[in-house]
């Protein structure tokens, strides 16, 4: 916690270039910041594709290309020297990769403020090598942002989840219940199986009046469209949007069936109720969509999870059988109660107009 007369930033550059959904979590931390400081100007150093996620969001941005300008560690050190120049006087590292190390070293020389992340890999391994029990959550990478913050002065709360506000909608008037499906991931530990995936559309679609199935190119893309010829009801979001049109569709969905990933990350920027599935890796290690709810975590208890805080490691039985053991049934009968409870809400909220209505007719 810093010092109370430690004086904060007036320009921050905040910095986070990867992964997306890592990115996608940021955008929580600096909607806490400004409303805590909105005269606080703030630049984002990330890559072009991510600005999207800090929509209405009162901030700059930094393009940060990281394939070919920003490279190399040469690169990085021109790079602190143009912030400079910038008038930024304060520096947030929310990756502590070694490009943004060597970044936040040149401009700490330079007599500016910096702060990083507290990743808390001891916590997580403790976790994989079952030393700790996943009963208790980590600290929600959210909440390290915020720290990592609160660490060059400012104080504030941990933000509140988002709230659902207007976006236009890009596949035309809604009726019926819309619900997302989201079964890819780039790790195959947390990839919901091409079978199970066929399954779960196929009762989705049975029982919401439009199914909309978000992933990527190439595979994804042919699975979205495959299933979009087999069910009217059914349709593909790759190749019709764009990023930030994907996240003006699920602020219209009535719920999305993610797994660990980017999709679970959209969601909860545009408040929309997700079911979560969830294989190698565990929502305890503070990866779980910001707000989502954890109620509607869907996962098996087998003493080989989580083998991954990320992902990446093979199953050490060769089969990914926690992933298998969600079947398509329980995502089904899961969104069939996200569902009926967004009715029996909508219910009551009728209900309450009602009887204010027929209050003020007595009135008069």
């Amino acid at each position: 916690m810093p010092s109370r007369n430690r004086k904060p930033p007036r320009h921050l550059l905040v910095i986070r270039t990867s992964a997306m959904g890592d990115v996608a979590m940021l955008p929580h931390a600096l909607r806490a910041l400004k409303e805590a400081y909105p005269e606080l100007k703030v630049t984002v150093a990330t890559l072009p594709l991510f600005r999207p996620f800090f929509g209405g969001l009162d901030v700059d941005f930094f393009d940060v290309d990281t394939q070919r300008t920003h490279r190399t560690l040469r690169s990085m050190f021109a790079l602190a020297r143009q912030i400079r120049r910038m008038g930024v006087d304060g520096v947030a590292d929310v990756h502590d990769v070694w490009r943004t190390k060597s970044f936040r070293i040149a401009l700490r020389l330079a007599g500016m403020k910096t702060a990083h992340i507290n990743k808390g890999h001891i916590e997580k391994w403790m976790r994989l090598r079952g030393g700790a029990s996943c009963a208790t959550p980590l600290r929600h990478t959210v909440g390290r942002y915020c720290d990592t913050l609160r660490r060059l002065g400012f104080r504030f709360d941990d933000p509140e989840p988002a709230r659902k506000i207007a976006r236009p909608n890009p596949m035309g008037e809604k009726h019926g219940t819309w619900v997302g499906f989201a079964p890819f991931s780039a790790q195959t530990g947390k990839t919901y199986p091409e079978a199970a995936a066929r399954e779960a559309v196929r009762l989705l679609a049975g029982r919401c009046d439009r199914v909309f199935v978000h992933g990527g190119g190439g595979d994804e893309r042919r699975f979205a469209q495959e299933m979009e010829a087999l069910y009217a009801n059914v349709t593909a979001v790759s190749g019709r949007v764009k990023l930030d049109g994907e996240m003006d569709l699920l602020s219209h969905e009535d719920c999305v069936v993610s797994m660990d990933s980017l999709v679970m990350h959209l969601a909860s920027l545009v408040a929309t109720p997700v079911v979560s599935v969830w294989g190698a890796t565990h929502p305890s290690l503070g990866y779980i969509g910001y707000g989502c709810d954890p109620s509607l975590v869907l996962q098996a208890d087998m003493e080989c999870r989580p083998c991954s805080v990320y992902g990446k490691s093979a199953c050490r039985f060769g089969d990914y059988r926690c992933i298998h053991a969600v079947t398509p049934q329980m995502i089904a009968d899961k969104v069939s109660e996200v569902l009926g409870a967004a009715s029996a809400a909508e219910r009551a909220a009728e209900a309450v107009c009602s009887a204010e209505a027929e209050s003020v007719r007595k009135a008069e």
